[in-house]
């Protein structure tokens, strides 16, 4: 009988554990105060299967579409799995996402707060919400700017009722990414938020040390798209 091949992303997701186990330790922090969100964004079903039976049950998607095409059959099969959205919403796919994911992290203007707020109450479904802040302040990147945020999150919470339960930031990609963090967690502290969703597959342990609650990680673990 030929038994088939380990595939390297269980190698790939220990080494991820130990990693996150290492550096929130390093940082006096408890293991278990650290999550990781398995960035399964464009990779199909038979890729993400063998995670699943692993044990993980959380897990990021960027597009509303992609997602409610692929993990409605994962989901059955994989009772407890929680999907965060982490790419860009668009205001018309607000009951979709708000109907379809657990947490979406990319909040970041006031139509979309406005549009989850309708469908939350319509639905009297509440996913957890993030923040998402724009830390470099880059044209092309969706976010909130640094010097808008508290008056974001003191407008969500008070024009709109939505609670908001951290905060979500990329660091351009050519920068330093520990000042991001730093700025992220100053703001999240600041407003009294838990959650910081920060970090990806090249700076993760730095994010951990500065506090990160959830690094979402998706090359470093699936392997190049």
């Amino acid at each position: 009988m030929i038994v088939p091949a380990e595939p390297e992303s269980l190698a790939r997701l220990a080494e991820i554990h130990a990693t996150i186990d290492r550096a929130a330790r390093d940082a006096g922090r408890d293991p278990a105060s650290v999550k990781l969100v398995c960035v399964s964004k464009t990779f199909p079903a038979e890729a993400i299967t063998p995670i699943l039976a692993a044990g993980e049950r959380l897990f990021g998607e960027n597009r509303v579409q992609e997602a409610m095409e692929k993990w409605p059959a994962l989901r059955a099969a994989y009772p407890g799995v929680e999907l965060h959205l982490i790419g860009p919403l668009q205001s018309n796919k607000a009951r979709e996402a708000v109907g379809f994911f657990d947490c979406i992290e990319t909040v970041d203007r006031e139509k979309i707060a406005r549009a989850i707020a309708e469908e939350i109450q319509k639905s009297g479904r509440h996913p957890r919400l993030y923040i998402q802040v724009n830390t470099g302040a880059e044209p092309q990147k969706a976010g909130v700017l640094p010097q808008e945020a508290d008056r974001f999150i003191t407008q969500c919470r008070k024009d709109y009722g939505l609670t908001i339960s951290g905060l979500m930031c990329i660091p351009p990609v050519d920068d330093q990414a520990s000042p991001h963090f730093a700025l992220l967690n100053k703001l999240a502290e600041r407003n009294g938020l838990a959650d910081l969703s920060m970090g990806m597959s090249a700076d993760y342990e730095l994010a951990i040390q500065l506090g990160a609650t959830h690094v979402r990680i998706g090359s470093a673990l699936f392997g190049h798209r």
